[in-house]
């Protein structure tokens, strides 16, 4: 199991970083070039089971173990009235998960995966980034802990959410943070905000910046000041992936501002990801053209939970269908693009 023992280090883990198997990925390349379609014609498709072979070390990569959690907090910055909705929603939503009656629930029997909920003291908020660190050291190492450790290795695919009343805020902040800008360029609606929570939202968010800004040098700072606990376990969890080799689909604007102080640190971080989608929250397109991602979706969503990830996971898992199910042109006994050719050259 990955963990990590102290900020040191996660920052040793952080700095050396596993690559794709090469073998691996040159082997699914050359089976793509020899499927009875012309090379190029199923798009991403052909891609995306590329790159899941690579990371996965396998010619025929799979899509049998598909692992979706969800990390939940609370926030002090909320009592700034930053969200729509109170705190205590956060409990309540942990429970609707349990019960089966949350969209991911949904979502995710639908692709296939297996989901599991992890919640983090939620009797206790972070501290309010405002006037104070989100978290001491040992709660950020606990929460990054936390997710490394939900995090199986025969994972075949990974997508991790969130839940937790006010968490645009410190998302916001974090890219802010990271990637410069002012408040305003990160900051949504988030659950539905009206003009005057936007501008609460943006002073709290200036606020944080100020204080805490200077003090940001490393990854681990960065998401201990601003963060929150269920942003600290998403970030453990994907670098932990990263380590056991488990490709990543990333969910929305919480999820990847949780990983933008990661790829500060190492700008190699992100490769075993993928984006899952571009959801509707103001900051998630910055932030993926800050990443290089192109997103596997546009759907105009921002649930959060993981929800964008688990429609996405249906998109790999057909990517990997037609990578694995397909004939070879030997197979199938069709003429390949260059057979007349090489006819022509094996009479000549």
């Amino acid at each position: 199991m990955i963990r990590f023992a102290d900020p040191a280090a996660f920052a040793a883990s952080l700095a050396r970083l596993p690559a794709p198997d090469a073998a691996a990925t040159e082997a699914a390349r050359a089976r793509q070039s020899e499927l009875t379609k012309p090379l190029g014609s199923l798009g991403r498709l052909e891609e995306i089971a590329v790159f899941m072979a690579g990371w996965q070390g396998r010619e025929r990569p799979r899509a049998d173990l598909i692992r979706a959690v969800i990390f939940a907090g609370n926030h002090g910055v909320a009592a700034r009235g930053v969200s729509a909705y109170p705190p205590e929603v956060t409990v309540q939503m942990v429970a609707n998960f349990r019960a089966r009656g949350a969209a991911i629930n949904a979502l995710t029997a639908a692709c296939g995966a297996e989901l599991a909920v992890v919640p983090l003291d939620l009797d206790r908020p972070t501290g309010d980034i405002t006037c104070m660190p989100a978290m001491s050291e040992a709660d950020c190492l606990a929460a990054l802990n936390a997710g490394a450790a939900a995090v199986a290795a025969d994972t075949e695919l990974l997508f991790v959410g969130e839940m937790g009343i006010g968490n645009t805020t410190p998302a916001a902040a974090l890219a802010a943070q990271v990637f410069g800008g002012e408040a305003a360029d990160w900051i949504g609606r988030g659950t539905g905000l009206d003009d005057d929570g936007l501008a609460r939202k943006a002073a709290a968010v200036a606020a944080a910046l100020s204080l805490h800004g200077r003090h940001c040098g490393t990854a681990f700072e960065t998401l201990r000041r601003l963060g929150g606990r269920e942003i600290a376990a998403m970030a453990g969890a994907v670098l932990a992936a990263r380590h056991l080799r488990v490709p990543v689909l990333l969910d929305g604007f919480i999820t990847c501002a949780a990983m933008a102080p990661l790829l500060a640190d190492n700008d190699a971080f992100l490769a075993h990801c993928l984006a899952a989608h571009c959801s509707a929250e103001a900051g998630h397109a910055r932030l993926l053209d800050r990443f290089g991602l192109d997103p596997l979706l546009q759907l105009g969503m921002r649930l959060g939970e993981g929800s964008g990830a688990a429609v996405a996971a249906q998109i790999v898992r057909s990517a990997i269908a037609a990578h694995n199910g397909m004939a070879t042109f030997a197979e199938a006994a069709v003429a390949g693009k260059n057979a007349g050719r090489d006819a022509e050259t094996a009479q000549a």
